[in-house]
């Protein structure tokens, strides 16, 4: 299997862009992967965007961007209250942060949602990653859910053992409000990554899965 690596530009350390419509959608969909960057490239800076976090889940979203990249290397986060499942109505709004984040931020590396996603701001945050920033490498990232939307991803980050549970423990520590649904389970999560590192022949058994539409090396 082909493994590409990230090399930064001189004189400037790489950057991450994370973008979430919901608190917890990035720790989810790629916290393993932030995890495995921050520990690969320590000069590097991650920008971290939710659209829709109010409430309880203004401050969940604050706390879980510090556990999974640590204050010195996190820009933001950039914290929106968008109502949630009402994003593709207030879709010009929405747009407008993109195209700000697109003057302030020039990404080497960007996480957003899947774009066949079955939640319609999921979808709709896809499509505007795609559609601001044009030129930039771009993963996206799974949710699982009750709909049953996990497709046939085709980028994997395998993860050691220890990088998954440490996402794990920063789930459940930061996001106390979801630990009462049913789907928010550690065996869920966890057993989505033993599939996706299955898929990849992972040494540890463990990976995340991600949609890369376009690469070029």
């Amino acid at each position: 299997m082909l493994k590409l690596s990230l090399n930064p530009t001189a004189g400037r350390p790489l950057q991450f862009l994370c973008l979430g419509c919901h608190a917890d959608d990035i720790e989810i969909g790629c916290g393993g992967a932030i995890l495995k960057l921050a520990e690969q490239y320590p000069e590097s800076t991650f920008h971290w965007v939710v659209l829709s976090a109010t409430g309880v889940r203004e401050e969940e979203a604050r706390r879980a961007a510090g556990l999974f990249v640590g204050p010195g290397r996190l820009r933001g986060p950039l914290l929106k209250a968008f109502p949630d499942g009402f994003l593709p109505y207030a879709g010009a709004d929405v747009k407008k942060v993109f195209e700000e984040l697109k003057r302030e931020v020039s990404p080497d590396l960007i996480f957003t949602h899947y774009g066949h996603d079955a939640h319609q701001d999921h979808r709709l945050a896809s499509e505007l990653t795609w559609n601001t920033f044009r030129d930039h490498m771009i993963l996206e990232y799974e949710i699982p859910k009750y709909d049953g939307d996990l497709g046939r991803t085709n980028f994997f980050v395998p993860l050691e053992e220890e990088t998954c549970c440490r996402k794990l423990d920063f789930l459940f520590e930061a996001f106390r409000s979801q630990q009462g649904k049913h789907w928010f389970k550690r065996e869920m999560f966890l057993g989505l990554m033993r599939l996706r590192g299955m898929e990849c022949n992972a040494a540890s058994g463990y990976a995340e899965g991600f949609y890369c539409r376009k690469a070029a090396f």
